[in-house]
């Protein structure tokens, strides 16, 4: 899987799309099959014909960054030196009961078919001999997904935590084992206190527990300021609102960013055009609205594409000013 990985990016990410490469790769492809069981050429070609199909049949990638569907359930891409992938956790249908303030005659304007799309989202990063993982979902897709790219959870080098809500955390550990044998958890120090030194007996405190001195905290900054980042290319962002240490992580790498905003939004159908509108999760609501307003302003000034853990396949895209007059903004998704 690994030399199929390093041929697919050679060809989606360091060169336009070209047929003629396309058969080189095929070719290659074939010359290692007689290496593998028949269901591994069969997933394998499954993966590879849907990328190709997504590729051609599109004349190319929608942004500079280059992201495209990888198999079912995964977004790929590359920021500068690093491997991004999106990895679905959980689909289903959402609740737009959940936003405070939003009444019949909002649902009719944005949600005219009364329901909206929900998803939860994690992210995989591969680069500088590092393997992270931003947030663990309720601990199930995400290691098929990982497995599909050829990622054993004993690969993992650091496990990024937005917040400590439970579908975040959820596939830290369990029954006091750790999932992640050999990776140290970052969270804010804000979060940790709040969560685990406040509730040392509660579920998020035994979420962390099997990592022991492996639980690092830091202080994320201000969008914009200088920050300290926790490897090269990756900064903690403050966005308390949501909760009381709710980070954003910005990855950088050869004049690339991509800003993962774990849970600023809900229901983007409903929060780009109306971004003063909280949820009921927020428990800070007015200060989540705020620092809305403050990351969506900031990504589209620094034309800065996001991703998110509840917006919906692909979840990665820019964010485009819509209606001045309103301070209203739409999604652009990359595919």
């Amino acid at each position: 899987m690994n030399f199929i990985r390093k041929k697919l990016f050679l060809f989606f990410f360091y060169d336009p799309p070209n047929p003629d490469y396309a058969e080189i790769l095929i070719a290659d492809i074939l010359g290692v099959a007689e290496h593998c069981t028949g269901q591994e050429v069969a997933m394998k070609s499954g993966v590879l014909c849907g990328v190709f199909f997504s590729v051609i049949t599109a004349g190319g990638f929608a942004v500079d960054n280059r992201f495209a569907a990888l198999g079912d359930g995964i977004v790929a891409g590359r920021i500068g030196e690093f491997e991004v992938y999106m990895l679905v956790e959980n689909r289903g249908q959402g609740r737009p009961s959940i936003l405070i303030g939003a009444d019949e005659t909002l649902w009719k304007q944005y949600l005219p078919g009364g329901s909206c799309e929900s998803e939860t989202n994690t992210f995989l990063i591969r680069g500088q001999d590092r393997i992270i993982i931003v947030d663990t979902g309720f601990g199930g897709a995400i290691f098929d997904h990982m497995k599909t790219l050829g990622v054993g959870p004993g690969d993992v080098d650091a496990v990024l935590i937005t917040h400590m809500h439970g579908d975040h955390i959820g596939g830290l550990q369990r029954d006091g084992r750790p999932l992640f044998p050999k990776a140290a958890v970052y969270l804010a120090q804000q979060e940790k206190e709040y969560w685990v030194d406040r509730n040392p007996g509660g579920s998020a405190a035994a979420a962390l527990a099997p990592y022991g001195s492996r639980v690092k905290t830091f202080l994320p900054g201000e969008p914009g300021a200088a920050v300290r980042e926790l490897f090269p290319g990756v900064s903690p962002i403050a966005a308390f609102g949501h909760t009381p240490g709710h980070t954003l992580f910005l990855i950088e790498s050869g004049g690339q960013k991509l800003l993962i905003w774990g849970d600023l939004m809900h229901v983007q159908d409903i929060q780009f055009p109306r971004p003063d509108i909280s949820v009921t999760y927020d428990m800070d609501p007015a200060a989540a609205a705020a620092v809305r307003r403050r990351i969506l302003d900031y990504a589209v000034a620094n034309n800065i594409p996001v991703a998110g853990m509840h917006l919906v396949y692909p979840a990665v895209g820019a964010v485009k000013p819509d209606d001045p007059a309103d301070r209203a903004y739409r999604f652009e998704p990359v595919f």
